[in-house]
């Protein structure tokens, strides 16, 4: 049984596009995973310490296998796109990050991943790319519509720096 994800991706170190890119290539090519559509990309303005700008966008998945599997799918191809975890450089520069925002409708906790993502609604880089996707995007216990939350982040000037870096290509899936 499938069910409907959607993945964040950022990158801001290297040719940020291509890293993207092959992020998306390597998660069509995983057991298990079907990118349904991917957005635009966006540059955003970086949170944490000073580091050069992000590249962000969000796919759409179906995933035939559960939340912990799909993050260690993840994590596996941040690792073969150069991604190091150092705890010590939480919020620093990467080569690519993935992080599951959302798998089905029902929520997941523990140690290793909370679901939805405990941080969506407060970041633009990911609401913006998520929203072009699915439009009425709700939390999934609250049914708050996600729109809401950027609205409220627009209000406090927290999107300035989210801006198109290349426009969705739509896909047949």
């Amino acid at each position: 049984m499938f069910v409907r994800g959607f993945i964040a991706l950022g990158s801001n170190l290297g040719d940020r596009e291509a890293m993207i890119d092959r992020a998306v290539e390597a998660m069509e090519q995983s057991e298990g995973l079907e990118v349904i559509a991917t957005s635009s990309i966006y540059e955003t303005e970086p949170v944490g310490p000073p580091q050069p700008a992000y590249l962000n966008a969000v796919c759409e998945v179906r995933s035939a296998v559960d939340a912990l599997t799909l993050l260690a799918c993840l994590h596996a191809i941040e690792r073969r796109l150069g991604r190091v975890r150092d705890p010590s450089t939480k919020n620093g520069p990467r080569t690519i990050d993935l992080d599951l925002l959302m798998l089905g409708d029902a929520p997941h906790e523990s140690p290793e991943l909370t679901l939805p993502h405990p941080r969506l609604q407060q970041r633009a880089f990911v609401l913006v790319p998520l929203l072009e996707l699915w439009p009425t995007a709700t939390l999934p216990e609250s049914r708050t519509p996600l729109a809401s939350h950027l609205s409220i982040l627009q209000g406090t000037n927290r999107t300035l720096g989210v801006a198109m870096w290349r426009a969705r290509v739509a896909t047949s899936g």
